[in-house]
Order: C-alpha cells, then structure tokens, then sequence
C-alpha cells in the first residue's frame, strides 16, 4: 500500500521540485563554462565577421577569447560553487527536510567546486525520475481527455497522438489506445518516487560529503556542544539539589530540631513538673519530621542514581514499568550490561518516555525495548496512542540534550493520529 501512495504524498511533489531544480543546475554547469566564447562568436556572427573575413580576424578573437575564459573559470569557479552549494543547501532543508550544515567559507571553495561537477552525473537518476513522475501524470490523462478533443465523427482520419515513455514513443489512434498509454503512465508514475528517491539520497551524501563541514571540524564542534550541555546540566542539577535541599529536607530537620528542644524542656530536670501530654505530642511531631526529612532525602538521592538500577537495567527498568498507570511491555536483549552512566542515562530517559505517555498520549498500551549490538544500544518506546508528539518541545529536547552529552540521539515518529515511537541510540561505553 505504501508503494501505491508514495506518488501522491507531498514529499513526492517535494521531491520532484528539488530534482527539476538539479537538473536545471547540471544544465547551468555545462553551459556557464561555453558562455564566454558563445558570446564572442555570437558578436562576431552578427557583425558578419565571421562570413566576410574568418581567418584573419575570428583566429586571433578566439586567441584573446580562450584564455580570459579560463581565467574566469578560475575566479569564478569558487564563489560560484558556494552559492550553488547555499542554494542547494536550502532547497534541501526546505523540501527534503535534510540539513546540512554550512562549512568554513575558507574552505568551502573548492570542495563546492566538486559538488558543482559532481551534479552533472547526479542529475541523470533525478532526471529520469522527475520525467517518470511529470509524464506519467500526464500519460494517465490521455483517457480523460481524448472523448473531450477528438470527438470526430465516424469516417474521419485522424493522425496518430504520441506519448513519451521510457519504453520508446507510444502512439495511438484509438481510444482504446489511450489505455496502454495510461497503463504506461502509472507504471512510471509508481516507480518515479523510487528513482527520485535514489536520485535525492544521492545527492543529499554528496552534499554531506562535500558542502557540509570536515568531519574533524563536526566532530570538533559537536564535542563543544556536549561540553557546554553537560556544563549546563550540571550546574542545573547542582542549583535543583541546593533548592531541594534548603525548601524540603533543611527545613525539616530544623523544625525537628526545635521539636526535640521543646520536649527536652517539657522534660526538665528542673523546675515545674514535666507535661507529658505535650512532650509527647512535640516527640511525635518531631518523629514524623523525620521520616518525611528520611523521604525526601531517600527521593533525592534517587534522582541522581536510582538504586533499583544495582540490580542491571533490566530489573529496574521492569520495576519501572509496573509503576506505569498504563500496562508497560518490556523487552531487554543487550551483548553487556552498559556502563553505569548509559544506565542511569537510559533509565531516567524511559521513566521520562512513559510519563510523557501516560500524560498525553491516551495510549491503551505502550512497547519499552532495549537491544544492543555494536557497540549501542537502542531505547524504544511505542505507543498506540493519538501521536502529535514535537520534538522541539521541552520534553523530548532536554531528553535530545541529555543524550547528546554522550553522543546519543534522538528519533521522533509521532504523525498525527498516532502512533508514537521514540528511539534513542547510546553507546554501550563512553
């Protein structure tokens, strides 16, 4: 069903837009090197130049012309490339939804230069498959509108109609012709999404390989990233404890500190005789300030490593599940048990997964799946709830902060209507 649909979806027409526009930039790199001498023989043929007196004066124009076009070539071969290289950049974001990001201008020239060339040989399978889409269309209406224009009465011939195929020129005289012409259509139309889709994967590495940044430069920037998420983190957490622990557990052991003075006064040695009833009422005020202070110290302490997890994440990750007020399968297949930092990773990121919904997903069941290979593990949460999740919002990004610290990430798939699934990747080891 899905390769029925995948003509009339909007990435379709999206991917049709970014190959026509590819194919109009191999045809701009083929032609700009011949504009130079085009447009001297071009004023040489209308000043008749070029019939009247060929050898002596075309022979030393083309002399002059050659080399001031190949030092064009070479001045402006690289800002030329960067702005193609921009250009197709955005038309890549903007329709394909695949961002890559923009290298250092110094050393972008040259590597745009290449992306440039390298177009021509990219542009043939995004050709082929914006001409299957386009005709195909197109050749599917024969059918429609052949009763409409060639309604002419019985007896009359009629020239043959043409359609292009990739099959060769079809023609027909018939209307029942119109049929093979359409069956040809859909066929291309059915297959043109794929060759787009070839075409666009294509290109889009191309532009990762040669218009994004060096992979020592990403990696370099991505490492700052990380360095100033886990500054920031850590100064979040640091602020969140102090404030814990000053409005909750600080302010009750003082207050079961005042508790216990006052019924050590009640039960002097000294002075009047003691009053039971109130000393026993300040012990047990002061008993239960301390096991609310025991509490939310006990719920402290959980927020920074949770000690379920000393049993492995497996166990703590079921105990987790059960706690869940919507039923919760769980599922854990890993090579190793990961490092306690992926763990503890990894189980907060759950626990914020199956909040997130129980809260909004108004799911009547949710998959928790962990598998490792490679070196990685893979943290699946799935839901059959109404979806709409965003992964811009303040959830699901501080979870993508969070992750990123230790190079992981974070896949959203959440349509409208749902369902929901959420994948987050990390490594087994830092």
């Amino acid at each position: 069903m899905s390769a029925l649909r995948a003509p009339f979806t909007l990435m379709a027409l999206r991917q049709v837009v970014f190959c026509v526009a590819g194919v109009l930039s191999a045809v701009a790199v083929l032609v700009a090197p011949a504009l130079v001498p085009g447009a001297g023989a071009l004023v040489l043929w209308l000043s008749g130049a070029m019939t009247e007196r060929p050898a002596p004066v075309v022979a030393p124009v083309f002399l002059v012309l050659f080399p001031v076009t190949v030092a064009l070539l070479i001045v402006l071969a690289a800002p030329a490339g960067r702005a193609l290289g921009s250009v197709q950049r955005a038309l890549a974001g903007r329709l394909l939804g695949e961002q890559v990001d923009a290298p250092p201008t110094r050393s972008s020239g040259w590597r745009a230069v290449a992306y440039g060339l390298l177009k021509v040989p990219l542009a043939i399978p995004e050709g082929y498959g914006a001409f299957c889409y386009v005709f195909g269309v197109v050749n599917l209406s024969y059918p429609v509108w052949w009763p409409l224009f060639r309604n002419h009465p019985p007896g009359t011939t009629l020239g043959p109609v043409h359609a292009l195929t990739p099959f060769g020129l079809l023609s027909t005289r018939s209307f029942a012709g119109t049929f093979l012409i359409a069956a040809a259509g859909l066929a291309m139309l059915l297959v043109a999404p794929w060759l787009m889709r070839a075409g666009t994967s294509l290109d889009v590495a191309a532009m990762r390989r040669l218009l994004g940044p060096r992979q020592v430069a990403e990696r370099v920037r991505e490492l700052q990233v990380s360095r100033a998420r886990a500054i920031d983190d850590a100064a979040a957490m640091m602020r969140r404890l102090e404030r814990d622990l000053h409005d909750g557990a600080q302010i009750r052991l003082a207050t079961l500190a005042m508790n216990l003075g006052m019924a050590n006064e009640k039960l002097g040695a000294d002075g009047p005789p003691p009053d039971l009833d109130q000393a026993r009422e300040l012990v047990a005020l002061a008993h239960r300030g301390a096991k609310d202070a025991l509490a939310e110290l006990r719920d402290l302490v959980r927020g920074i490593h949770p000690p379920v997890l000393d049993s492995g994440l497996g166990d703590a990750l079921a105990t987790l599940a059960t706690g869940s007020a919507i039923p919760v399968t769980v599922t854990v297949e890993l090579p190793s048990r990961p490092a306690p930092a992926i763990e503890t990773i990894a189980y907060f990121c759950a626990a914020e997964l199956l909040a997130n919904a129980t809260k909004h997903s108004r799911a009547s069941s949710v998959r928790l799946d962990v598998a490792g290979s490679g070196g990685h593990m893979t943290v699946t949460v799935a839901d059959d709830g109404v979806g709409g999740a965003d992964p811009d919002g303040p959830g699901l990004s501080g979870l993508a902060r969070r992750i990123g610290v230790v190079d992981g990430h974070l896949r959203v798939a959440s349509p409208a209507g749902g369902p929901t699934r959420v994948e987050i990747s990390l490594p087994l080891e830092l």
